[in-house]
């Protein structure tokens, strides 16, 4: 059965008719044309379909668009500011050298957006030592288990941490 439904797509209200049973991810990718996030394991392993839906992070491939009725999505592409400034995770990326082959990059850029808000937020993780504080420290082992969803098969991991590091700073 097919639905009409309106997105707000980096910034851009969209409308489109999708199947009920299209994935939010075949909705960017395919109807929209929106190829920032990337198709990988396509079960909700990987994270390469990462983006922000309504400020958190979520995985596109396990999310229905019909679902999604009306919603903001943000994908890396989305992240980018006024006159093509690259957000600071973007930077940071780039000057780390938190890449590889790049198919990751996209859903580990939005994942850290989304996880240096929820640090911000007070928002603890499964390592975070005092529960009570309602604030972060965004130190190595925080950073890896907030990334932990998000799978680099080049392993840049070292230099992904680095680089989110240094924007949490």
């Amino acid at each position: 059965m097919d639905v009409d439904i309106a997105l707000h797509v980096d910034g851009q209200e969209r409308r489109l008719t999708v199947d009920t049973r299209t994935t939010l991810l075949d909705a960017l990718r395919e109807r929209l044309g929106n190829t920032s996030p990337k198709k990988g394991c396509d079960h909700g392993q990987c994270g390469a379909c990462t983006v922000l839906l309504d400020g958190e992070r979520a995985l596109s491939c396990l999310a229905l668009a019909v679902a999604y009725q009306g919603a903001h999505v943000v994908t890396a592409a989305g992240l980018v500011g006024a006159g093509d400034e690259p957000h600071p995770v973007h930077s940071a990326f780039i000057a780390h050298d938190a890449f590889q082959c790049g198919y990751c990059t996209p859903g580990q850029i939005v994942s850290a957006v989304g996880m240096l808000a929820e640090a911000d937020a007070g928002r603890p993780s499964a390592v975070t030592g005092d529960l009570t504080s309602g604030t972060v420290a965004l130190d190595d082992g925080e950073i890896a288990e907030r990334m932990s969803g998000n799978l680099c098969r080049c392993a840049a991991y070292a230099n992904i941490r680095t680089a989110i590091a240094e924007v949490a700073r």
